[in-house]
């Protein structure tokens, strides 16, 4: 017990720090290549804070726990959305671009519906289960392509205003700061999650409780980390980039690239009210940044209450 509470504290050092680093020379390496700040969250920064739920969905699916696969990516995509993005805008307003609002936040909408019409076969194609099949993961896969698409065009444009800023580190150093950095991300999160899961059954606490919490809030506290550092430093764009390019990755790499490779994902049991939130959670952050160009700190304590309600339901249902 002494052991895993050290290693906790290990794993939550290691989380912080290496956010902090990460932060620093994900930033740099924008200006190094000139391009925005938030082509690099959509990237580098998105991709690396989700490698925990990547390594578990792969884990998950190949020994065939259905239900940790998708709940794993659901519950991450609301998540990082309700929690993570209201925390940040609490803690200052995030002030959103005309890019983002346009292309970047419908994109993670349509996603998110793709998914959603893919995997409800019972209510939509009259079938006796609901899955995701593995043509359905080589679509959500293709999409992921286009957004890769995208991603080099908007690298080319190089039409950021902070594309002209003189880079803080050098590149090489950018470079390792952000290697140094995810390995601290991914290193502490993997500490939490089976420090806090050794903790939580030496205490007693039911397999169901540790998965409903210690699992599905460890994979995400990379981006929790990441996010509330950003938002502490002031790189708005990294943070927002950080959970946009999260919940895209999660949906067409998290749970297209394991499907693909071990064939269709049947969960034993979910709650239509999950793939609802999914949705509501991604339009609720549209229309937000619509409004006034920001989501506002009262509009962070919104979603943080939806989140708390959602939550609860989770627990009681």
């Amino acid at each position: 017990m002494i052991l895993n509470i050290f290693l906790l504290i290990v794993g939550f050092v290691l989380l912080i720090k290496g956010a902090d680093i990460f932060v620093d020379g994900a930033s740099s390496t924008a200006q190094n290549f000139k391009v925005s700040k938030m082509l690099i969250g959509l990237t580098i920064i998105a991709f690396g804070t989700s490698a925990p739920e990547f390594a578990v969905s792969m884990s998950a699916l190949a020994n065939n726990s259905t239900d940790m696969v998708l709940g794993n990516v659901v519950g991450s995509c609301i998540l990082n959305i309700l929690l993570i993005l209201g925390i940040a805008s609490v803690i200052a307003p995030i002030k959103i671009k005309d890019n983002t609002e346009k292309k970047e936040l419908p994109l993670c909408i349509l996603i998110s519906s793709l998914f959603v019409v893919l995997f409800l076969d019972v209510y939509l194609d009259k079938a006796s289960v609901n899955q995701i099949t593995r043509s359905d993961a080589l679509a959500i896969i293709l999409v992921f392509c286009v957004f890769v698409y995208y991603l080099v065009t908007l690298a080319k444009a190089k039409k950021e205003d902070n594309a002209v800023e003189k880079p803080k580190f050098k590149l090489g150093t950018s470079l390792l700061f952000v290697l140094l950095g995810l390995v601290g991300i991914v290193v502490g999160s993997d500490l939490v999650v089976d420090s806090a899961s050794s903790i939580a059954k030496a205490v007693g606490l039911s397999e169901r409780v540790i998965s409903l919490s210690i699992i599905a809030f460890g994979t995400s506290l990379p981006e929790l980390v990441t996010t509330i550092v950003s938002s502490k430093k002031g790189e708005q764009e990294l943070l927002l980039g950080n959970i946009i390019g999260s919940n895209i990755f999660n949906i067409c790499v998290v749970l297209g690239v394991p499907v693909a490779i071990y064939g269709t994902l049947t969960p034993s049991s979910f709650q239509l009210i999950d793939l609802i939130m999914l949705i509501a959670s991604a339009v609720a952050l549209y229309i937000f940044s619509k409004r006034k160009k920001a989501i506002t700190r009262s509009e962070g304590i919104i979603m943080l209450v939806a989140f708390a309600i959602y939550y609860t339901f989770v627990f009681v249902i």
